[in-house]
């Protein structure tokens, strides 16, 4: 059938697409996949109360139980196709088991062929390899989404295409808040939020007790309500940081953390501003004119590419001294150092007393001491 990511799955202005027998939901932004699993249950089973879909955790799920559910009527569906969720299809067990994806991709290769009328199958998976059998035989026949942050097209493009998240703010303001934004409201809140959807939809929720349906958001609201002291606290946590000002930086974030804020919340911020630099690391060309002045402006010109904006004024100069702060050698180790931080947030260090370190250790590495 058809490969969509979630924001074209969601739009509420396109032809709505319908479940196909096999559906799968792959990506890294929790709040996207549950819209486009409520979007397919929604369409395949209405809004029936009685009707419920049958859902199996991965780590546990057997094919056998769950092709008896896909081949068995509902009972109350009223000729409603039975409609079967394998939750975290990928995931291994507790104590390591392979997970369900891994047990049964040969069945489901095969199921693909010839699946049950009576059934709809959803599978949910962090990761979704195009170069397997089974991606490519359900681009075919089947619905596989994409549920993460769209990500910038075209030549020499990288990074996540904040265009088309303010977009989606606008829509998704209008059509599940009931209020208005304008599009520089939307970009600001992105630049103050993050890309981080289920964040933004709280953030939405919040500005629509401020507002008619009538009266549309304005920058200075979304600064007020969502740009509080706690927002302005994390900018000044990255912008000490990447200034190699560690201390500073670690005061700000005794304060956040004192405040009820969780390492791992914060690390999200801190890692969307960060992978910019890397990005803009790898864009940078380096001037045949090596003055200050044209390092700054190549600087500016691939922060820029990676997706920085001068907002507030100054914001993208800042940056480039930031950038050059940092120096080339750490800027090119700073995703192999979001990726260790982002394993030990999950793993050895998910403990919120040992969370904290995970991002004192990060900032120290870019301190201006960690340089020398």
């Amino acid at each position: 059938m058809t490969n969509l990511t979630a924001l074209e799955f969601l739009d509420p202005q396109a032809q709505p697409v319908s479940p196909a027998a096999i559906n799968v939901i792959y990506g890294d932004e929790p709040f996207l996949k549950r819209q486009v699993l409520a979007t397919i249950q929604q369409r395949i089973l209405g809004d029936a109360p009685e009707v419920a879909a049958t859902t199996f955790e991965g780590a546990t799920a057997v094919w056998r139980n769950i092709a008896d559910e896909l081949a068995t009527l509902s009972l109350f569906g009223a000729g409603k196709p039975r409609m079967v969720v394998v939750d975290a299809a990928d995931s291994r067990g507790p104590q390591g088991q392979e997970s369900f994806l891994g047990r049964s991709r040969h069945l489901l290769e095969a199921y693909t062929a010839q699946p049950a009328a009576s059934g709809v199958l959803v599978l949910i998976v962090q990761t979704w390899p195009a170069n397997t059998r089974l991606f490519k035989a359900l681009t075919k026949t089947g619905l596989q989404i994409a549920a993460r942050a769209p990500q910038q097209s075209g030549r020499g493009a990288k990074g996540v295409d904040e265009k088309a998240i303010e977009q989606w703010i606008v829509q998704w303001a209008q059509s599940q808040h009931r209020i208005v934004v304008a599009s520089s409201a939307a970009r600001i809140l992105l630049q103050l939020v993050g890309p981080h959807f289920g964040l933004i939809d709280q953030e939405l929720a919040k500005l629509a007790l401020f507002v008619t349906s009538e009266t549309p958001v304005t920058d200075q609201l979304v600064e007020q309500v969502t740009g509080g002291w706690q927002s302005k606290t994390m900018w000044e946590v990255l912008a000490a940081a990447a200034n190699g000002e560690a201390a500073v930086a670690l005061e700000h974030l005794d304060h956040l953390l004192h405040s009820g804020q969780h390492p791992n919340a914060l690390f999200g911020q801190i890692s969307w501003s960060l992978r910019r630099f890397a990005t803009a690391t790898q864009c940078f060309q380096p001037p045949r004119n090596s003055s200050p002045e044209s390092i700054a402006n190549a600087l500016q010109a691939a922060l820029q590419q990676a997706g920085v904006r001068d907002w507030p004024k100054g914001n993208l100069r800042s940056s480039a001294t930031q950038l050059k702060q940092l120096g080339s050698a750490r800027a090119k180790q700073l995703l192999t150092w979001l990726l260790e931080a982002d394993l030990a947030l999950k793993g050895s260090h998910a403990n919120i007393h040992r969370a904290r370190f995970v991002l004192e250790q990060l900032f120290l590495k870019m301190s201006k001491a960690a340089k020398s």
